[in-house]
């Protein structure tokens, strides 16, 4: 085998290894969350699970009110091609005043494209109700907005019809090693 050739047939390798630390939901206490991967069809996990859900956690009674979760992260990807770069999608619920499980937030953000350490602070939103009257029968019968399948996040096409508000923040850390990138002829060294 030459030295040009890649070690792993012809793929290159994406290894992330992490945790969803933390949130800021300063209305909303005993939340958990769940998260899933979205790829492209020429991806592939190597190693580690593609969706899992947290602990509920309380807020802290401090002035922060920060929900901690420190849920690990643990996947490898395998590709022949960036596209489809994987994406991480949250989903945060919590309990309602009826106790209803309701979501709190969703966010999407990209993997990173850069070996080491970084962090990402995730801003949150819920869909809207469209009108007042669907507004009122959200809240009487307790059923708020939501997507039926949080992938949708993932992709462009249907999003632009979605009535959103910002709400929340989550903190996510992220440790990425990539193996056999550079044979495609793709760069991600982190000069920072």
């Amino acid at each position: 085998m030459s030295g040009s050739e890649s070690t792993t047939g012809g793929v290159f390798l994406v290894s992330v290894v992490g945790q969803i630390e933390k949130a800021h939901f300063p209305n909303y206490d005993n939340m958990y969350c769940k998260y899933t991967f979205v790829y492209g069809p020429d991806w592939e996990i190597v190693t580690g699970i593609e969706e899992g859900i947290s602990q509920i956690a309380q807020k802290s009674q401090d002035e922060r009110q920060q929900v901690v979760w420190n849920f690990p992260l643990d996947v490898s990807f395998k590709s022949t091609n960036p596209h489809g770069w994987p994406q991480l999608i949250i989903s945060v619920y919590g309990l309602d005043t009826f106790g209803n499980d309701v979501v709190r937030g969703y966010g999407v953000c990209h993997l990173p494209t850069v070996n080491g350490q970084s962090s990402e602070e995730m801003i949150m939103f819920v869909p809207q109700s469209s009108s007042t009257l669907q507004k009122l029968t959200s809240w009487l019968t307790g059923k708020r907005p939501e997507y039926v399948d949080a992938r949708l996040l993932a992709r462009g096409d249907g999003r632009e019809v979605t009535r959103v508000r910002s709400q929340g923040c989550v903190w996510i850390k992220f440790n990425v090693v990539f193996k056999d990138f550079h044979h495609y002829g793709f760069e991600n060294e982190n000069n920072s």
